[in-house]
């Protein structure tokens, strides 16, 4: 059985891909349609690139006729549609347009009248949606998939691996991890999460033998201004960074285009509450508060100098994963 780690970046995040294959053709192969696929979701999800579907959704904004989507932008749409129903708002697809105003590199908080002003383009309730048919019906709005595309890329990667006979691996998309299986000799991949308020240092581990983990933290894209951090996590009902809610949450389900969203809409309640939702959702999760105080029914692997070390035979653990940028 061969083993390789392949390293690569995408979805402006740094990606790796581990697999077991019978050989290392096997492997190269595998890989290069793994490769394929999350060059094909970018390209059609990506805000960045003209040429994507993303934006061309986004310039269709102010049209009465909208724009038709294809079947499975359609799905995504619907599960979008779920979570901001489930979430309150909190969960937002249309939110995207806040990165206009909040420059996190500028190191200057954006003026009450730039975030009023952008509020009224903000609303997955003010959308018409009835798939196939999108409408956008304010000029300026736009959608965002990067707060979960590159979780459902993920999941597909983890289940093209799988439909070419790869039984044994994972996928890391910029700290998004799906689950191909178990190593060979049926033990878990162990997870590094990173600690919020020192990002070069693993917290805790969490063991994987399937599914998928994401992590959301207030520490990837974030300012201190007069001793008050502003991170990323903006909230789309009020345009505000969201300052009240943990450092980190990461979350395990069976796919990891559901642990994404569930770990970012539960960076948006405040401490006590995202661990009341969390148990409400019922999701195996990991939530670190401000103080840096582990909470959550995540079954944590222990880092002592007294646990059994894994065979030499075994590839390292995966470690200090967590948030990164998004598509």
């Amino acid at each position: 059985m061969f083993f390789e780690r392949l390293v690569f970046r995408a979805m402006g995040s740094p990606c790796a891909l581990a697999l077991y294959a019978e050989s290392r053709a096997e492997i190269a192969s595998v890989a290069d349609a793994c490769f394929r696929e999350v060059a094909r979701l970018e390209q059609k999800f990506s805000r960045f690139r003209e040429d994507s579907l993303a934006t061309r959704i986004n310039r269709s904004a102010g049209d009465p006729s909208g724009i038709e989507l294809d079947a499975e932008t359609s799905a995504l749409l619907d599960f979008a549609d779920t979570a901001y129903c489930e979430s309150g708002g909190r969960f937002d697809p249309t939110s995207g347009v806040l990165r206009k105003v909040w420059d996190f590199r500028s190191g200057q908080r954006p003026s009450p009248e730039s975030i009023a002003a952008t509020l009224p383009r903000i609303g997955w309730a003010k959308v018409q949606w009835e798939a196939p048919r999108l409408i956008l019906p304010i000029e300026g709005m736009e959608l965002d998939f990067g707060g979960f595309v590159k979780e459902y890329a993920a999941d597909r990667v983890a289940e093209l691996a799988r439909s070419r006979g790869i039984r044994s691996g994972l996928v890391d998309l910029g700290g998004d991890l799906a689950v191909i299986g178990p190593h060979p000799d049926g033990e878990s991949w162990l997870v590094g999460i990173r600690n919020p308020r020192n990002p070069e240092q693993a917290i805790a581990r969490i063991a994987l033998k399937s599914g998928g983990l994401a992590t959301s933290g207030d520490y990837e894209r974030f300012m201190i201004i007069d001793g008050v951090r502003y991170s990323h996590l903006l909230d789309p009902r009020t345009g505000e960074s969201f300052r009240a809610g943990p450092a980190c949450v990461s979350v395990t389900a069976d796919h990891c285009l559901i642990a994404g969203v569930t770990s970012t809409i539960a960076m948006l309640h405040e401490e006590g509450e995202a661990e009341a939702f969390l148990a409400h959702v019922g999701l195996s999760h990991l939530a670190i508060t401000q103080q840096g105080h582990l909470h959550g029914s995540a079954r944590l692997i222990s880092s002592s100098p007294d646990e059994p070390r894994m065979p030499r035979s075994r590839p390292p653990a995966f470690g200090n994963l967590g948030p990164a940028s998004n598509a």
